[in-house]
């Protein structure tokens, strides 16, 4: 795992690295929030000139195969996949993320409750991709529980945000007077779901936006490297301290029952430990 401090274009221009296997690129939105080392109301055309230049710079430290994960508004679907096609990258997927708190009400349009995450690749096709198996709750109207789990889809709505108040928990960094200490933290279900559909353990991820490390801390469980870059000291600071402090929110095994039913998901969890050990045997591989 290694930490940089710095504008992530510049230390990706300047430093030799290793082909990265995947990207997370969760940049900020260009919403006029307060960043405290971070324009966020750029002209349109500066701020997407910006991530065509880092969706290209990232492209070219990319292994062949290689995937990205954009987030971005889902105002912005039409720019993320110019950006995307401009640059070198081959769309496989638009996924759709629902939140499970209130849609943002629109006075002349329906209410918003989804971002999209591009889904992309170096290529035509993706060097790994796990088909992962879920095990939702049964909707009302099944009468028979499901022996197998589903398939993972484009529609991804079982993973909870963490922008959205107490709806945060304890999963949210905070500061000593409780607010939370990142507003747009991702959620360590989500980081888990895509590194596990798009890597191998000993894989190297790059996250050029680190936050507060959830790529980072996912990484690590799953035996996988990880690189991330962040501008802001504090966030890094936050970051490293998150890493080494081994906090019960951000252990990825409480999710383990919910893929158990993924063939060879215990190669792909890169984690066989007793404790994953004595989970497999209470809920069985399919």
């Amino acid at each position: 795992m290694e930490i940089i401090h710095g504008d992530c274009l510049s230390i990706l221009n300047e430093r030799d690295f290793e082909k990265f296997d995947l990207t997370f690129l969760d940049p900020p939105f260009n919403q006029g929030k307060d960043y405290r080392n971070h324009k966020d109301d750029l002209p349109e055309s500066v701020y997407w000139d910006w991530m065509k230049d880092v969706c290209r710079k990232v492209f070219e430290l990319s292994s062949d195969g290689a995937a990205l994960y954009f987030m971005q508004r889902e105002k912005n679907t039409e720019q993320v996949l110019k950006t995307l096609n401009q640059t070198g990258w081959n769309l496989q997927n638009v996924i759709i993320w629902k939140k499970l708190t209130s849609a943002v009400p629109g006075t002349y349009r329906f209410g918003k409750q989804y971002q999209i995450i591009a889904f992309a690749t170096k290529g035509n096709r993706p060097r790994v991709f796990h088909r992962l198996r879920i095990d939702p709750p049964l909707p009302d109207s099944y009468k028979l529980k499901r022996k197998n789990g589903i398939y993972l889809t484009d529609i991804w709505d079982d993973i909870r945000e963490l922008t959205s108040g107490y709806f945060a928990g304890d999963e949210a960094m905070r500061i000593e007077n409780g607010e939370r200490f990142h507003k747009q933290q991702s959620p360590v279900h989500l980081l888990l779901r895509i590194i596990l559909s798009s890597t191998n353990p000993g894989d190297l991820v790059l996250d050029p936006f680190g936050g507060t490390g959830t790529t980072s801390v996912v990484a690590e469980q799953l035996q996988r490297r990880s690189v991330s870059i962040e501008k802001d000291k504090d966030n890094v600071e936050a970051l490293e301290e998150r890493i080494y402090a081994s906090r019960k929110s951000d252990d990825i095994s409480k999710y383990f029952k919910y893929y158990f039913c993924t063939p060879a998901l215990e190669t792909i969890w890169g984690q066989y430990t007793k404790k994953f050990a004595d989970l497999s045997k209470e809920y069985c591989f399919c």
